[in-house]
């Protein structure tokens, strides 16, 4: 019997994606868990893998936006017949108009036009589809330089600095600047907004970080050629792990009227990608050792910002980290990271006259702030789950 292929429900809140690219034409055959085709959501381009064995019979929808659970395409024998209802994929949204264009792009001639499909759709690559959505760049006018004259990511980014090149330095004074939000940054203040909604407290807290900044040094020190150096950050998410496993009520998910109390820390930490922040998960944080964290937080943060994240990078998270210590900054109120229940923001390390048995010391020192969603946590759980970080960073070896 021929198996309808649906489009999935990859992540939390998705309605929809989009179709950008067919890895199989009808009448291939195909393999289950074989790459199908390429889909395009608000966080992530992802290939969809087959869900059965057999032949590529119909592609119903060969591009655009779908809304979940639509059927996509029909798997089944060579030469079985199957019956549809009639699908109309939404027409793909006219590219956005850039508000104040400093000077128009011109057509491409025909010898130097990306090269199409037959039914007259530019090849491209997901990421380069993304870009030209985002900065209202029509594909039919970039040269394509990948296989076959396919468009790339870097032809669509040299033609936006072209454009931006021939563009007036100068603002005219006066003028007011629009920026068109990209889906990933809809996302952002969906999610921000939601986070807001919620009754929340902040707690904070002073670090001395003597004992951990010891702790990556000796690490460092005994690292193999090539290998990832741990930074304060790994240090951080390892002891957080640990700590969020002895205060599973801050290691936790709210929805409606439930709460989940998780038995693994699965960590995201913030960070800053070209299109807006992610937050990928660490999985098993305080099982790790500081050195598998580190090789884990190297491969996400790079393909973070290369845009190669994937949506399971992206979800299970039971509680978050932002740390914007490498910008000097030495404290900050973090907003909640739905559906997780607490967010710790971090600080710089900053040496700091501290008094220790009645006499002035100077210690590198680190700023804490927790954000809790009160209506999963009481302030009591909160505190006690900082007392028991700052105690593990301060003493690194309470973690073993």
């Amino acid at each position: 019997m021929a198996t309808e292929v649906k489009l999935p429900r990859l992540g939390q809140g998705m309605e929809s994606g989009t179709i950008v690219r067919w890895l199989k034409s009808e009448g291939d055959a195909v393999k289950k868990r074989e790459p199908l085709y390429e889909l395009d959501t608000d966080k992530v381009t992802q290939e969809v893998e087959a869900e059965a064995d057999g032949v590529l019979l119909k592609i119903v929808v060969a591009e655009g936006e779908v809304e979940v659970g639509t059927t996509v395409a029909v798997i089944g024998k060579e030469g079985e017949e199957f019956t549809l209802e009639p699908v109309t994929a939404p027409a793909p949204a006219p590219a956005a108009t850039p508000v104040a264009a400093a000077a128009p792009v011109v057509a491409a001639e025909p010898e130097v036009a990306a090269a199409a499909h037959a039914d007259g759709r530019v090849k491209a690559s997901p990421l380069a589809r993304r870009i030209a959505r985002e900065r209202g760049i029509d594909l039919a006018n970039v040269t394509g330089t990948g296989p076959d004259g396919r468009v790339i990511a870097e032809d669509v980014e040299t033609l936006a600095v072209g454009a931006a090149a021939a563009a007036p330095i100068a603002v005219p004074s006066g003028e007011v600047e629009i920026v068109q939000l990209t889906a990933t940054r809809k996302t952002i203040a969906r999610r921000l907004t939601d986070a807001w909604a919620a009754p929340v407290f902040q707690l904070g807290v002073s670090v001395d970080m003597t004992e951990a900044l010891a702790l990556r040094e000796q690490l460092v020190a005994r690292l193999a050629e090539g290998a990832p150096k741990p930074t304060v950050n790994d240090i951080l998410t390892k002891l957080a792990g640990v700590a969020l496993i002895r205060h599973r009520a801050v290691n936790a998910t709210f929805s409606g009227d439930t709460i989940q109390r998780f038995p693994n820390a699965h960590v995201a930490i913030a960070v800053a990608a070209p299109n807006g922040l992610v937050v990928p998960v660490i999985r098993d944080a305080d099982r790790r050792t500081i050195q598998e964290i580190a090789e884990a937080r190297t491969d996400l943060v790079g393909r973070a910002r290369s845009g190669k994240l994937t949506l399971a990078d992206l979800e299970g998270g039971t509680f978050t980290i932002s740390n914007l210590g490498m910008f000097g900054v030495e404290q900050f109120v973090a907003v909640l990271n739905p559906p997780q229940v607490a967010i710790l923001a971090v600080g710089a390390v900053k040496d700091t006259a501290v008094v220790v048995d009645g006499d002035i010391d100077i210690a590198p020192m680190m700023q804490l702030t927790l954000t809790c969603d009160h209506r999963a946590i009481d302030g009591a759980d909160g505190a006690d789950f900082l007392r028991t970080l700052v105690a593990l960073l301060e003493h690194p070896a309470l973690a073993l």
